[in-house]
């Protein structure tokens, strides 16, 4: 069985990893769907698709699972995501999601959608591990040692910073 996993992953961090460990329980492959993928080098997103390709396949490699890394672009029309979706990606199966609005989505296109526990939400956070990389705090434990590997390789504390910085004139 196949399953579709999506996700920002901007970083990919430990909740997003231990996600997959639950599904790699359930399923024999796994499609890990890098959403937003056209977006990059802003304070929300700061990484590019191919440097998130890079995080989660070298995370993932631990787990005896089959894995594809697929770049799926945002397409703000709600009503025919899913089928943008799965034209970008191999089939699959079912989806996992916490997301309300993708669980809704993928209900009303009639595939089978399954959630699992949040893991330590309050840290495990895009947000917050964004905010603490662009303050100089402890972000590394947080994620899997590939994605610091990836952060390192690309300077993206660096990119981060810069890119969060506001102008002093305020224009």
């Amino acid at each position: 069985m196949r399953g579709f996993y999506i996700g920002r992953f901007q970083p990919y961090h430990n909740g997003h990893h231990q996600m997959v460990e639950e599904i790699a329980d359930e399923v024999d492959e796994l499609v890990l769907g890098i959403g937003s993928a056209g977006d990059s080098h802003t304070r929300r997103n700061p990484f590019t698709a191919g440097e998130r390709v890079m995080m989660v396949t070298k995370s993932v490699a631990e787990f005896d699972l089959t894995t594809y890394a697929v770049p799926i672009e945002d397409l703000d029309r709600h009503s025919v995501w899913v089928s943008h979706v799965q034209s970008m990606s191999p089939t699959f199966d079912v989806a996992y999601s916490n997301n309300p609005l993708v669980i809704q989505l993928f209900h009303e296109a009639g595939v089978e959608v399954r959630q699992s526990p949040m893991f330590n939400r309050d840290v495990l956070e895009g947000t917050e591990l964004r905010e603490r990389m662009i303050e100089g705090g402890g972000w590394e434990d947080l994620v899997p040692d590939p994605v610091v590997d990836v952060i390192d390789e690309i300077d993206g504390i660096e990119r981060l910073q810069r890119v969060s910085e506001t102008d002093t004139n305020g224009d």
